[in-house]
């Protein structure tokens, strides 16, 4: 029972989506909110258990004094201090007439969120780049046909967009239109467009097919299952 009864819900609610997406009426319309309404309710449960499963992590970490318990402290420290931050801000909303969220400009929390929390963010983004940067020097080797097409893109693509190619025709008086530039565009418009609507029609089926073998009960890992 503790496979079966999952297995049926997951089915039934999965089959009432779906229906309902083709008929919006009674019963599945309503069905469809009910259902709605108790994602949303397990999902706040769902945040709940994630951050005490960090809690917990980050204890034993510290606990066991692992090479990196000093950034498990700070997970706690910065989780501990953001959910009183928060609770103080919401408290003291709810006290004001009209109400305050605490996500209102002005708050602490928002005063976390701007100075802290988006900064570190862009810092992570910017490390990204170097990674990126890495990546694609590995990918652009020209090792086969493939990866030479590829190559080829990325380099009409990024003298276009920066405009390397096109700045010193133009200063030099060799050309008034911004041929490089104008590749790109095209390359962006028609193959990059062409090949994404492929990747995403390729997604799209490969997410049908994972949800009916969820919904059929084939699908058995999200309970344990083989």
């Amino acid at each position: 029972m503790r496979r079966e009864i999952p297995l049926l819900i997951t089915s039934i609610a999965g089959l009432v989506f779906a229906i309902s997406y083709f008929i919006p009426h009674w019963p599945f319309g309503e069905s469809e909110s009910i259902f709605g309404d108790w994602i949303t309710i397990v999902q706040s449960f769902a945040i709940w258990l994630g951050a005490l499963n960090l809690l917990k992590v980050s204890f034993e970490k510290i606990y066991r004094k692992r090479k990196d318990s000093l950034y498990a402290g700070v997970i706690i420290f910065c989780l501990v201090a953001t959910l009183i931050i928060g609770f103080y801000d919401g408290f003291s909303g709810l006290m004001q007439e009209p109400e305050v969220s605490f996500r209102a400009p002005g708050t602490h929390f928002d005063w976390v969120f701007v100075y802290i929390y988006t900064p570190l963010s862009s810092t992570m983004f910017a490390m990204l780049a170097f990674f990126v940067a890495s990546a694609s020097y590995r990918a652009f080797r020209a090792r086969n046909f493939e990866a030479t097409l590829l190559l080829i893109a990325a380099f009409f693509v990024m003298g276009g967009r920066v405009p390397l190619f096109d700045l010193p025709l133009l200063k030099l008086g060799i050309s008034d239109v911004p041929y490089f530039s104008l590749f790109a565009d095209w390359i962006m418009s028609y193959p990059l467009t062409g090949g994404m609507t492929a990747i995403m029609i390729g997604i799209a089926l490969g997410i049908m097919s994972s949800s009916l073998r969820i919904i059929l009960g084939i699908e058995r890992s999200h309970v344990g299952g083989a």
